[in-house]
């Protein structure tokens, strides 16, 4: 990524930073999209560890960004050539305190491009911080990329003379100025009124912001939630997987058809919010649902909160792809 940025950006009038570290990284991001521009960072776990601090800054201040979290099999330095799925949680609680965020799962080349535009327009619509979850199988694939002409881009919205930290509904996204553009902005991480002023002893105001940093993307979840669903018609048999592990359940389910196995796949596309309404209607259709993941469950568990029907984990996490033929036999060893 930083690679092809550093040759491409200037091309199209953008700007490349290398920072010192992480830290840095995430910081400068911040302040880009208060400059009024579209920013993104790349990382994995490590990294992502340096960033928490500033991503609940991000959270708080309502800034709009993108992080890209090539995941890596840890925990710490791990194996940093290895890949693995093992930030899912940690991306769902990345920052300390309430709080609600955007999180998309890739499994092709052409989604890490699709699902990038996707992102920024989630970062602009709810002004949240929004993740693109690859890991390192996803991060080193050559495939055909078809690079759209037309893509649908969400502008920022600007109203001059409105609160940019408040709104009359609870579940609102203020409009966002930029510095520079004549706008009195105070931008702080303590809590504020909807003109940014700190009001850090007012319960009502702390109350109130906290519940509508939550509800401006839960209660609109419809918008961001995306399952791919594949052979779940007549299915007994329920698979769940994401990013390059959902190739290998795709596969295996074809391989369970042809042993007589009512086997479907649920691809989850967006992983955060999470897709619990498809959850609890896959529990409804088949008995046993199996879920792959290069981690020791952290989506198996999510699971069992919206479905009753066994959810069965298949984890993997030596720093191996998850194959076809071990997802066969571990449903197998279950039915």
């Amino acid at each position: 990524i930083m690679i092809r940025m550093v040759q491409r950006l200037p091309e199209l009038g953008g700007a490349f930073i290398q920072m010192e570290d992480e830290i840095g990284s995430i910081s400068s991001v911040i302040g880009a999209a208060w400059a009024g521009a579209k920013a993104t960072t790349a990382t994995s776990g490590p990294g992502l560890s340096l960033m928490v601090e500033a991503i609940g800054y991000a959270v708080i201040t309502e800034t709009p960004c993108l992080i890209v979290d090539v995941q890596r099999a840890g925990p710490s330095t791990g194996q940093a050539t290895r890949p693995a799925q093992g930030d899912m949680m940690m991306v769902k609680w990345a920052a300390h305190g309430d709080n609600e965020i955007v999180a998309l799962s890739p499994w092709s080349v052409q989604e890490m491009y699709d699902l990038t535009v996707r992102a920024f327009n989630f970062a602009e619509r709810f002004r949240v911080p929004v993740f693109l979850l690859a890991d390192e199988a996803v991060g080193h694939l050559r495939e055909t990329l078809v690079i759209k002409e037309e893509v649908e881009i969400f502008d920022r919205v600007k109203i001059p003379g409105k609160p940019p930290f408040g709104t009359e509904e609870i579940n609102g996204v203020p409009p966002m100025p930029a510095f520079g553009e004549g706008a009195n902005l105070l931008v702080t991480g303590s809590t504020h009124d909807p003109w940014g002023f700190r009001k850090t002893q007012d319960s009502a105001i702390q109350a109130r912001l906290t519940e509508r940093l939550i509800r401006k993307v839960r209660d609109f979840k419809l918008e961001v939630v995306e399952t791919d669903p594949h052979l779940l018609d007549d299915a007994e048999i329920g698979v769940v997987a994401y990013g390059f592990t959902a190739r290998a359940a795709l596969a295996a389910v074809k391989i369970l058809r042809n042993q007589g196995v009512k086997a479907g796949l649920l691809r989850l596309v967006s992983i955060w919010p999470f897709a619990d309404g498809a959850i609890t209607g896959l529990g409804k259709r088949c008995r046993k649902i199996f879920v792959p993941e290069m981690n020791r469950g952290q989506i198996a568990g999510e699971m069992t909160k919206y479905t009753s029907t066994p959810v069965i984990p298949l984890p993997k996490t030596n720093g191996e792809v998850i194959e076809p033929a071990e997802i066969v036999e571990g449903i197998r060893r279950n039915l």
